[in-house]
């Protein structure tokens, strides 16, 4: 069955790019709703547009180093993987997000403040069959060394590599089976991550104004600048399979398939899901009872799958 959120449940915080402050509330919904934004500044900004905005891979635009998703009025919200990462990782298929911003907000750059609040305001079941994509035929997308892959699997499955010349990142990979718990357990508090002459370069093109050492991972060389360090060794692989996890929930249902990573960021997912939704003998939509629903990203999440940080 479909699932949404027993309570509503608010973050406060800035924007990583705007810097501006923002409040947002994940409130429950009913059935066949899907993860919906509403801008409440826009709702109440006399002008009559539409402040609602699907978190739908059809309605991403292009942006810079975050996922923006657009309405047919040009109404945005930007920086959406971390809070879809964390819905989909809970199993919370339906909820209206109200916001009263364009960008949400970064708190400590990972999905684990999103998921501690979904999961401390409880689930609720949706009496409405959950339908999920299950991917048929291998789909692949590339862009120079980038590579990005959905094949058939059981449930969702990711498979990420990444290549930097910094040595505090240098080469890792990781592969993990989403099943019951282990978004949460594995990868929801590992953080955003860049150099340092990165921020400085974005900072000069008016982005990053909200970022900070303490809501992301800063290297420089073989240095981690940012306090305390890393919360895993491989941190770096980790965050970008938990971007993959919230970039891939825009499909508009739960994914069947695994998701092969190699270099490729929130443009290149995508790119992948426009890729499957153009072959439609590649994919099909099935519903999810029994031993399948009991195998998907959001079952069987417990309060003790939440790490510990600092």
């Amino acid at each position: 069955m479909q699932t949404t959120l027993r309570t509503a449940v608010s973050f406060s915080g800035v924007g990583l790019h705007t810097g501006a402050a923002v409040r947002m509330t994940i409130n429950p919904a009913s059935a066949g709703t899907g993860i919906r934004f509403r801008r409440t500044d826009v709702a109440t900004d006399g002008t009559g547009r539409d402040p609602i905005v699907p978190a739908l891979w059809d309605a991403v635009a292009p942006s810079k180093l975050c996922t923006l998703i657009e309405n047919a009025e040009g109404i945005g919200v930007s920086t959406i993987e971390h809070v879809m990462a964390a819905l989909s990782g809970c199993g919370i298929h339906n909820a209206l997000i109200d916001i009263d911003g364009p960008e949400v907000p970064i708190l400590d750059g990972s999905a684990v403040p999103f998921v501690t609040g979904m999961i401390n305001a409880g689930q609720r079941q949706l009496q409405a069959p959950l339908i999920a994509i299950e991917v048929l035929d291998t789909v692949e997308v590339r862009e120079g060394e980038a590579v990005a892959r959905l094949e058939p699997a059981d449930t969702l499955e990711i498979d990420f590599c990444i290549d930097f010349a910094d040595a505090a990142i240098g080469h890792q990979e990781k592969h993990l089976r989403m099943a019951n718990g282990a978004f949460i357990r594995e990868l929801s508090d590992s953080r955003t991550f860049c150099r340092k002459s990165d921020v400085e370069m974005m900072r000069a093109n008016g982005l990053a104004l909200g970022g900070t050492y303490e809501n992301a991972v800063v290297v420089e060389g073989d240095r981690i600048l940012s306090p305390g360090g890393l919360r895993h060794a491989d941190e770096a692989v980790r965050h970008k399979m938990l971007d993959a996890v919230g970039d891939l929930a825009l499909a508009g249902g739960p994914i069947l398939g695994r998701y092969v990573g190699s270099r490729a960021g929130h443009a290149m997912t995508n790119r992948l899901l426009r890729a499957l939704f153009a072959r439609p003998e590649a994919w099909r939509l099935v519903e999810c009872r029994g031993a399948r629903r009991r195998i998907l990203p959001g079952a069987n999440v417990h309060r003790s799958d939440i790490p510990a940080v600092a």
